[in-house]
């Protein structure tokens, strides 16, 4: 069975001394964290192991030893590490050796309590410690792979990475450090970090003074007391909480995530609202927006004047009932004279509304979207007005005649029962059956084009309206932190890893650079796409085309499960 040894970068060009990792014995492997170095105490190095693990809750233990014989040429080296074997007793043994300048390193095994102990095929696989430890592996989304393999494969991958995850503690320790035990891991090679850090810990305590005396000026004594016996409790669970979170830390990833994504989202719809709101106010053009409106209305109004003339001729040629024409062109004309009244009795106020809606714009840009939106739907409620009254004569039409068309036959519909039911008429109820049937049939062309007109011109102002929906759903919704984070750190969303060969040579191990392999930006945004609430019902076209055509009410449109008239 293969070794496989999974070796940080970092710890390259590291000082001599022992390896410290995880051994996963269900995959065969190691997974190394640091590199301690000599001199130390063996009793202090695995009380520090012993710490590490109770906090972390991952099995950290001594794995081998690490010899750079750069910078370590005594004869005896080889030796003391091999007895570091049996002080601290791990099976299999690693040690791995640098040869110098060579590219080409060394690393055996030793299985001293093994009867028959085998040469074991060894890969040596360097990683990215901090990449690893900084990433979020997520479930392979290929298809095409079967589910075992890729749930095995994600196991495996996911020990290793939580691994490195869980073990952050074990980072913290760093060369500056006093205590007896030196590592040398990815977070000591930031020295200009660590210096940074100890100015900061020195600026912190003439900090921590100067606020000690003004709580203990401004706050009373009492107060005091009790904040210090709750930041006494608070001391106690600490520790408690921080092993809770290092074990939840894969599940509440992505809910971070996602709550990084609102609050981006959202800061960067409240900045394009601003910068809106201070473009609309520059060089008055909210009173310039005033002014075209009314004439924009009034251009409106005169094409639907206009439309509604040609309506009550012979439009297309086509034969209308003329008395029926006459009357419905006329009540429109009527209802368009009204709208261009009330226009005209707005207008005074309209620079001072617009004035007052264009402050929305500081509460996002989504906010004034929506207004907009509004804003037409107020600005075409006539429009509005003649699709119902289209839609409500052209439906009363169609459910006239498909009764009368069940007369004839003989049927009728069950209203209890909600099903057609035989039924025998006499003569008085056919022939007026008769005669209803014919004037509807012969009114129908009239009112279905009157219908399909302002159906038409319905579904104009709806597409408009739907645009500026569709533009507000995806500021919602898109995932602006994940992409950003995809864009300048692709490591931190990790979808698998690949391997590439650096060094092969026979009786040598085979090196091997594990890279991260990024998520697709379109993996991002369907992972990470935040949900929105849309008050549209999920009908297919079929169902649309079907209300159309029966002349049912589209819109305003209903909530999935409410009854509507």
């Amino acid at each position: 069975m293969v070794l496989k040894v999974f070796f940080p970068s970092c710890c390259s060009s590291a000082e001599s001394g022992i390896l410290i990792g995880r051994w996963i014995s269900e995959q065969n492997s190691a997974v190394i964290l640091a590199v301690v170095h000599f001199p130390f105490i063996p009793l202090q190095v695995k009380q520090y192991l012993s710490e590490v693990q109770r906090v972390t809750k991952v099995n950290v233990s001594v794995l081998g030893s690490w010899s750079n014989s750069k910078q370590e040429k005594e004869e005896s080296l080889s030796e003391f590490l091999e007895d570091l074997g049996t002080i601290f007793s791990h099976e299999p043994w690693i040690q791995i050796s640098k040869e110098g300048d060579s590219k080409f390193w060394s690393c055996s095994t030793l299985q001293k309590h093994s009867n028959n102990p085998k040469e074991e095929e060894i890969l040596l696989v360097y990683y990215d410690q901090r990449k690893v430890m900084l990433s979020h592996l997520h479930p392979s989304l290929d298809t095409a792979t079967s589910a075992d393999c890729k749930a095995d494969n994600a196991s495996k991958l996911s020990a290793i990475f939580d691994t490195v995850a869980k073990s952050k503690i074990l980072f913290m320790t760093d060369r500056y450090d006093d205590g007896p035990i030196k590592l040398t891991h990815w977070q000591s090679d930031g020295i200009e970090a660590s210096i940074i850090m100890e100015l900061m810990k020195q600026a912190s305590v003439p900090a921590c003074m100067l606020l000690t005396f003004l709580v203990l000026k401004f706050w009373p004594l009492s107060f005091l007391w009790s904040k210090l016996s709750t930041c006494e409790q608070l001391g106690h669970r600490l520790q408690h909480l921080q092993v809770i979170s290092s074990n939840k830390k894969a599940q509440n990833q992505t809910q971070l995530m996602r709550k990084a994504n609102i609050f981006v989202s959202l800061l960067i719809d409240v900045a394009l609202g601003i910068l809106l709101m201070s473009w609309l106010y520059r060089k008055n053009r909210i009173g310039r927006l005033a002014d075209t409106l009314i004439p924009v209305a009034d251009h409106i109004a005169e094409e639907l004047q206009d439309l509604l003339q040609w309506l009550m001729g012979a439009p297309a040629g086509l034969k209308m009932n003329r008395a029926l024409d006459q009357v419905l062109g006329r009540f429109f004309l009527y209802h368009i004279h009204l709208w261009i009244s009330y226009i005209h009795l707005m207008s005074p106020f309209i620079e001072m509304i617009l004035w007052y809606v264009g402050l929305s714009a500081c509460l996002g840009l989504t906010v004034a979207l929506c207004i907009l939106s509004d804003i037409i739907a107020l600005l075409t409620f006539h429009i509005y007005c003649f699709y119902v009254y289209g839609a409500r004569l052209y439906c009363l039409k169609i459910y006239g005649l498909s009764s009368l068309w069940r007369l004839f036959r003989g049927k009728k519909w069950n209203v209890l029962r909600q099903r057609v039911d035989s039924c025998s008429y006499d003569l008085d109820q056919l022939f007026i059956g008769t005669l209803l049937f014919t004037i509807l049939l012969f009114l129908l062309p009239t009112t279905a084009l009157y219908y399909l007109v302002f159906t038409l011109l319905r579904l104009l102002v709806v597409i408009v309206q739907g645009l500026i929906h569709l533009l507000v759903g995806l500021i919602d919704s898109l995932p602006l932190y994940s992409i950003i984070l995809r864009l300048c750190r692709s490591y931190r969303l990790a979808a698998g890893v690949k391997f590439r060969v650096l060094e092969q040579q026979d009786g040598k191990p085979l090196r091997l650079l594990m890279q991260i392999n990024p998520l697709s930006y379109g993996s991002v945004v369907q992972i990470y796409r935040l949900p929105t609430y849309s008050c549209y019902p999920k009908d297919s076209w079929t169902s649309l085309c079907k209300k159309l055509f029966l002349g049912e009410l589209i819109y305003p449109w209903k909530h999935k499960g409410e009854k509507q008239d």
